[in-house]
């Protein structure tokens, strides 16, 4: 079967289910998506990782990631094989020795484990037929014909408005070391609009 690759568009609250997320995967230059409804724990995983945040203690992805790097275990790649009753199923495609194995996993846990090991995600391209969304916005991934972006200049808006980088930066620093990731999530997002363009 046909394999397409994938890359993490976004994340967002879902607006069908209380406490979950729609993490939204796009194949690149096409304007198709596989929106997929994900726990908030595994959204949070993904989120850190995708940030470069390290938590104060490994999360779960973590630890498997330092389990199998231990063992001498390397993810190849991710591969979302199968759409059934709304649910995508997928597995983890495993070398150990030069011997590859496959070992089912949530699809969302597949996504974590992938960005720790940076490896690629794919989809059979039937289930991104099955369950693909065609959105209204740019293609997923680099145009080359395109020029530079152009980058709105920075409105500082909101609760974080009134702190300097200093103060927010002890903040983030604060809130790693609580663990709570969600305010450290949004610091970080605070202080990354703050950088200077270019």
């Amino acid at each position: 079967m046909k394999k397409k690759r994938l890359e993490i568009v976004g994340m967002s609250y879902s607006q069908s289910q209380t406490g979950a997320y729609a993490l939204i995967l796009g194949a690149p230059g096409e304007k198709r998506r596989l929106p997929i409804i994900i726990g908030g724990a595994e959204a949070q995983s993904i989120a850190m990782e995708l940030e470069k945040m390290k938590p104060a203690r490994p999360l779960t992805h973590d630890l498997f990631k330092s389990f199998a790097d231990h063992f001498m275990i390397t993810v190849q790649e991710v591969l979302i094989n199968k759409f059934e009753e709304g649910i995508f199923f997928s597995v983890l495609v495993c070398e150990h020795l030069g011997v590859n194995t496959e070992i089912d996993s949530r699809t969302s846990d597949a996504v974590a484990i992938a960005l720790r090991f940076n490896c690629p995600i794919y989809v059979y391209e039937a289930i991104l037929d099955e369950a693909g969304i065609v959105m209204d916005d740019e293609p997923v991934g680099d145009d080359p014909e395109a020029g530079p972006p152009v980058e709105e200049p920075v409105k500082h808006k909101g609760k974080y408005a009134d702190y300097s980088e200093d103060q927010l930066n002890d903040m983030l620093k604060v809130a790693i070391e609580k663990e709570n990731y969600e305010e450290a999530s949004r610091l970080r997002d605070e202080l990354e609009k703050r950088k200077p363009l270019g």
